[in-house]
């Protein structure tokens, strides 16, 4: 790790065989979500064959890494079982795998789930519980050998918004990262394939979302990368009272600020708009 021209720190993820480089230039995962019911955009590609064109599409928009996911996992959302979100992405991933050219990532809490999109061709786990809801994921991310985003979230999406009660918010935070760092690398995670991710909206408040977008500097001191998700949440919707569809602009301001602050992923839905938010947003922190 070493810093980069704008001083963030800088790292480098192996994802499949092909290389990430983060912190010379902010990285863009685009979202899609093969669900009925995401809080944004919940069966819009639900359908396999709107789902792959939309993977080519984002790609094509300029993403760093497609992130694919079969369960929402909004608040008040409704677990699925993991049989129903393999039979969502799975189609998907290998429709795609070898034709696409960025990282896939698998979004998903379900140890199973990973281990056969790994098979089918994903490259990375993105797990919204940080490796706390299936006791197999960290052996399955260890087993298969690629990285992981380890998020921050207060508990189940159906009751998480009823726990928002913290002694230190952004040290609690950390301290909760901490442990579940020190579990992947328990079951045998490589460091360099830890990357982290403070969890806005999953268990927070509008005003602690605020807070950790303006506290997001702090994180970089556990050096791992930082992973973000401001695209579309609730927190810009409840503050400028507009529904999802109306939060771009809401979004482009977050984005920026969490890059400013530090954000070496930033991850969205408006993937061209939200990279031509992140170029300016670089440009600005390395004094172009």
């Amino acid at each position: 790790m070493k810093p980069s021209p704008d001083n963030r720190p800088v790292f480098t993820l192996n994802c499949g065989g092909k290389t990430l480089h983060l912190g010379s230039r902010t990285l863009i995962m685009g979202v899609l979500n093969v669900t009925p019911d995401s809080f944004s955009d919940g069966g819009v590609y639900l359908e396999p064959a709107k789902a792959i064109d939309r993977a080519f599409e984002i790609e094509s928009e300029g993403a760093d890494i497609l992130d694919i996911g079969g369960e929402s996992t909004r608040p008040g959302a409704i677990p699925v079982s993991w049989e129903e979100e393999q039979d969502r992405i799975l189609p998907v991933i290998e429709a795609i795998t070898g034709k696409i050219t960025v990282p896939v990532s698998v979004d998903t809490r379900h140890a199973r789930v990973a281990g056969k999109a790994i098979e089918s061709g994903a490259s990375l786990i993105n797990d919204v519980s940080g490796l706390t809801f299936d006791s197999e994921m960290a052996a399955t991310a260890a087993r298969y050998q690629v990285p992981v985003i380890i998020m921050h979230s207060s508990g189940d999406p159906q009751i998480m918004q009823s726990r928002v009660d913290y002694q230190r918010l952004i040290s609690d935070i950390k301290e909760s990262l901490k442990d579940r760092i020190q579990l992947a690398k328990d079951a045998g995670i490589k460091p360099e394939s830890i990357v982290i991710d403070p969890g806005i909206g999953f268990g927070k408040t509008v005003s602690q979302n605020f807070q950790i977008i303006r506290n997001l500097d702090r994180f970089l001191a556990l050096k791992y990368p930082l992973l973000i998700g401001v695209s579309r949440k609730s927190f810009i919707g409840r503050t400028l009272g507009i529904r999802e569809g109306e939060r771009i602009f809401g979004t482009a301001a977050a984005v920026t600020a969490c890059i400013l602050k530090g954000a070496h992923i930033v991850r969205v839905h408006d993937v061209a708009v939200m990279k031509q938010v992140a170029v300016i947003a670089d440009h600005i922190l390395q004094g172009r």
